[in-house]
């Protein structure tokens, strides 16, 4: 009788996990899935359209604007935040002083709430009585539009998500740096390795799988932003910050165009889960390397 339980108990402690996955994830994704093939829309139960949403999205000039821009968000913010969230962890770890100081100033905006920092930085970047534009003013630049210059707001969003994730970087990586064995450092002073040296063949392939992981979540991140773009520029000006996800809201809740959002929705899926089986497959055979 106790085997017996003792076989069953694992399955009922992780039944109400499966449950609420099956409720509300797996259940959601083929209803998404089922709508992206109709022509449902609030006001009207809609049919069956067969592909006829996903044609629609291969002539979508706005849609391919959003996909581009995504890819570029992705880019220009996942290197550069890992590599400055290893540099400043690299940095806090090196036993300077009020490293807890730092770390928690550092670490802060990635706990705000995401509307919050957005609106100050829409202080920061305000074009008549922004501090930024005062900053470099002083310095003999002229002030500028950062939000509504269609060649500068997608760099700013992009310098604020950076801005945002890098003490999430860094956490990770400090608790990486931990777990390296001091002996590999002091046995590469022994043979005159420099500070240099020690990061570059030490600390930066034995964090291979911090990086690894960092990746990938900054990735499926960079996808799924929405909140920061809406605020700053609502996708705008010109539909030049635009991204997918902003064109799923807006075709769902401001055009009530719910099979044509759930066709975008299921396209950014399946790019979300191309990406990253490509980064899981070249990322597992260089960690293991």
């Amino acid at each position: 009788m106790i085997s017996r339980w003792n076989r069953i108990l694992p399955y009922i402690m992780i039944f109400p996990n499966v449950a609420i996955y099956f409720v509300f994830i797996f259940i959601p994704v083929l209803w998404a899935i089922y709508l992206s093939f109709t022509n449902y829309t609030i006001l009207n139960p809609g049919g069956w359209v067969g592909l006829s949403n996903y044609e629609t999205l291969l002539k979508d000039g706005i849609f391919h604007k959003a996909f581009w821009n995504t890819m570029v968000f992705w880019v220009l913010k996942v290197i550069p935040t890992i590599i400055l969230g290893l540099i400043v962890a690299a940095m806090l770890n090196a036993g300077i002083r009020a490293v807890a100081l730092f770390r928690g100033a550092i670490y802060l905006p990635g706990v705000l709430s995401s509307v919050a920092v957005s609106m100050a930085w829409l202080w920061l970047l305000h074009p008549r009585n922004g501090p930024i534009n005062a900053i470099i003013k002083m310095i003999g630049i002229p002030p500028q539009n950062w939000l509504q210059d269609p060649e500068l707001a997608l760099p700013v969003v992009i310098v604020v998500s950076i801005w945002t994730n890098i003490g999430f970087a860094m956490i990770i990586y400090l608790a990486g740096l931990q777990g390296i064995p001091t002996h590999l450092y002091e046995a590469a002073s022994i043979d005159g390795a420099t500070g240099l040296k020690k990061f570059v063949y030490i600390t930066v392939p034995m964090l291979k799988p911090i990086t690894f992981f960092l990746f990938i979540t900054l990735t499926i991140r960079s996808f799924q932003v929405f909140d920061i773009v809406y605020i700053l520029t609502g996708g705008g000006p010109l539909n030049s910050t635009t991204t997918i996800v902003n064109q799923i809201v807006k075709t769902a809740f401001e055009e009530y165009n719910m099979g044509y959002a759930s066709a975008q929705a299921i396209v950014l899926l399946l790019i979300t889960i191309i990406v990253t089986m490509v980064n899981y497959r070249v990322g597992s055979k260089r960690t293991m390397d």
